[in-house]
């Protein structure tokens, strides 16, 4: 008998439950590979293994992108606007691709005996070679005055044989798997056809007692439902059992790489704070805001458990994590400790020398910054204080994790903007610990990151989150400007100067470009010197700058012997001058949601009013969307949910750069809540069982591994 009928509401009867046959899994048999089915020959398997199918599990969890009705409609039937799928005979020669605009098209004449019409490829230019004239060819598509765009399609076999093995299921939805130019979706799915039966033999990664919580069917229940439905409703279930087990098994991993790290080697014990930390603070010209506080208690929390602290403190723009930063630092130098603070890029080290230089005066604390443009003779001083433990702080960018840079007794780094450096170089950092410790570690980022994404990308580290503005910050007005309005914004811009106020003026390129388009700042801040802003002083600052250049800019600027900085993204975080008070920024589609929000932030610190002015001059629908979020928002955590959702979670901070987990099934921000409810379970049962690695819990972290990765659960490096 079967028990099928994935989605049914109905449940199997006593009698039924016996009678059922008792299957033990093998998951060994899906680790053969794809030559094991018919018909799959080496030339085959080598197209398999180019499109990421090497095994008959690679297979099973290839789920279709689609499935299509099998009814299939004469073309003539389908209406404008309407989508359907229609069997047709290629009636023109073999077309050859040809672009318009950014998109590559082919087009060919195709017919059934009820009409003919013109059928349109996008972005598919090989399919030219596939369409003979006389071939039958399914498609799916979309019918418009214009024709039939395409969306899905594939080869059939002539009349003789035309009864494909995998239209014969009693399915009522056919898949259409992803394809690439050698294995089309035809062949995947008769593959699928075959493999299917061993579904069963997948590792079940939900425990029992989850599965029956949440009353969810077997996973080898769910993988063939996934491919080969009898319903919509039972395809939706399957998603979102599949989906779930996914985003479980993904934090599973996390949790137990946190869990490792934390075991792996002791951290030194701070205490808890004392005279040094409290004079600080007392010192400080303002009140620390009731998110720095409880900012302060995590640290402390953290610096006091005997494990090393991996902590991502994620704030708003201007919300003060220097501050949280410099707090930790100090705990480390009162407990006989050295702390170090790494930055990106000689700019933001540089700007970070200024501000602790603000923050310590009351105490004095000596530091050093060492970056590459560090003359020799200071680097040999500053190597030879840390080395000997007189030297307690250091600021400095990839320069601190070079070979010749040894501590005395690291006992905490600062890491900003954590998500630019690579693994190896936070590693790096980490192996300068005190010998057989490891040193805590303060992760920071000026881009509030949404939370779907804090679960996956950062979910192996604690989080805290500033969204409080300090007192006397001023909210900053931002409006898109177009072309028409452009000298009216400079009129508004030199009203703003002759009132003794200064201006950042924020270009996408450093050069003019023929391959991308854009103002290069260079070349604008030539312009502006000559034409609008003559009667002013105009700076520059980019990247590819000498450091002393950049320095002095930066030094022009911050003292108001420049009134204007013309400048690149290098100004993006951490640049603090209060007497800036617009920011008009250049080619603003270019840029992301939570971009132009921490550009934007760069004003608005002082007690003047602020203003953000962004000119977009071929902004599509997506980019006018992010621009009108950017103009009516002033939260910058709710634009990073406005980020996500429009861009999608690889593009934010980088896909593979940043860790970012893909998944097969599971969409995000679409499965938030999913995979915070796949979080919450990773907790509970953390709790209940201590750890889980306990038998009750079943083949989960097995099943968690062999999903994501053998090494996928090794301790998380810095």
């Amino acid at each position: 008998m079967t028990l099928r009928g994935f989605a049914g509401v109905g449940e199997p009867s006593r009698a039924e439950l016996r009678a059922a046959p008792v299957h033990w899994p093998r998951p060994s048999v899906l680790e053969a590979g794809v030559e094991a089915l018919d018909g799959v020959g080496p030339k085959l398997a080598e197209a398999a293994r180019s499109a990421g199918i090497s095994t008959i599990g690679d297979l099973l969890y290839r789920f279709p992108r689609s499935h299509r009705d099998r009814q299939i409609r004469p073309l003539e039937t389908l209406e404008s606007g309407e989508v359907g799928t229609v069997l047709v005979t290629v009636m023109g020669n073999p077309p050859r691709p040809f672009r318009r605009g950014k998109l590559t098209m082919v087009g060919v004449k195709v017919g059934d005996e009820t009409g003919h019409v013109r059928a349109t490829w996008f972005n598919q230019p090989w399919v030219s070679g596939k369409l003979e004239k006389g071939s039958q060819i399914l498609i799916t598509g979309k019918r418009s005055p214009k024709g039939l765009a395409v969306q899905e399609w594939e080869l059939v076999a002539q009349a003789a044989e035309a009864d494909e093995p995998t239209e014969e299921r009693s399915g009522s939805f056919v898949p259409v798997h992803p394809a690439s130019e050698n294995l089309p979706p035809k062949k995947i799915r008769e593959w699928a056809e075959q493999a299917i039966r061993l579904a069963p033999n997948a590792i079940e990664g939900l425990p029992a007692s989850l599965q029956a919580k949440r009353r969810l069917g077997s996973v080898g229940a769910a993988i063939t439902a996934a491919h080969f439905p009898e319903s919509a409703a039972e395809l939706e279930a399957a998603r979102r059992r599949l989906g779930f087990e996914e985003l479980f098994l993904h934090q599973a991993l996390l949790a137990t790489r946190k869990r490792s790290h934390r075991l792996s080697r002791p951290a030194p014990r701070f205490g808890k704070p004392g005279p040094t930390v409290e004079r600080w603070l007392a010192s400080l010209p303002f009140a620390p805001t009731a998110d720095q506080r409880a900012a302060f208690a995590d640290v402390d929390a953290d610096l006091d458990s005997g494990e090393p602290m991996q902590r991502l403190l994620m704030g708003e723009v201007g919300s003060g994590k220097t501050v949280v930063a410099v707090y930790g630092m100090l705990r480390a130098l009162e407990a006989g400790y050295q702390a170090a603070l790494m930055a990106p890029t000689e700019t933001l080290a540089e700007q970070h020398a200024i501000t602790l230089g603000k923050l310590l005066a009351e105490e004095a604390t000596p530091f050093a910054v060492l970056t590459g443009a560090t003359p020799a003779p200071v680097r040999r001083r500053a190597l030879n204080k840390l080395a000997s433990g007189e030297l307690g702080l250091i600021l400095g960018t990839h320069a601190l994790i070079e070979p010749t840079v040894r501590f005395a007794r690291l006992g905490i780094c600062v890491v900003d903007e954590q998500h630019r450096f690579g693994v190896e170089q936070r590693r790096a950092l980490d192996s300068k610990g005190v010998e057989g410790m490891a040193p805590h570690v303060l992760h920071m980022t000026a881009t509030p990151i949404p939370r779907t994404l804090s679960l996956t990308a950062y979910g192996d580290l604690d989080t805290t989150a500033l969204h409080e503005l300090p007192a006397g910050r001023r909210p900053v007005t931002t409006k898109v400007v177009g072309e028409d309005d452009r000298e009216v914004a400079y009129d508004f811009l030199r009203r703003r100067l002759r009132e003794g106020r200064q201006a950042f003026v924020v270009c996408p390129l450093v050069e003019v470009s023929d391959k991308l388009p854009g103002k290069a700042a260079g070349e604008e801040a030539e312009r502006l010197r000559r034409g609008p802003l003559r009667d002013f002083r105009v700076g520059l600052l980019h990247g590819q700058m000498h450091s002393n250049q950049k320095a002095e800019a930066m030094r022009a600027f911050a003292a108001g012997e420049t009134d204007v900085l013309v400048a690149t993204t290098v100004i993006e975080v951490g640049i603090d001058v209060p007497n800036a008070t617009v920011m008009m920024i250049e080619g603003a589609e270019r840029f992301g949601v939570s971009q132009l929000h921490q550009l934007r932030g760069r004003v608005g610190r002082g007690e003047h009013p602020s203003q953000c002015l962004l000119f977009a001059a071929e902004a599509g629908a997506m980019a006018r969307r992010r621009l009108k979020a950017v103009e009516e928002t002033r939260d910058g955590f709710q634009l990073a949910e406005v980020d996500l959702e429009l861009r999608g979670e690889g593009e934010i901070l980088g896909t593979r750069q940043s860790g970012l987990q893909r998944y097969a099934v599971a969409q995000l921000p679409e499965d938030g809540r999913a995979l915070v409810e796949a979080r919450d379970e990773v907790l509970r049962l953390i709790r209940e069982h201590g750890s889980l690695e306990d038998p009750a819990l079943g083949p989960l972290l097995e099943a968690a591994r062999r999903r994501f990765g053998a090494g996928a659960a090794d301790p998380i490096p810095l």
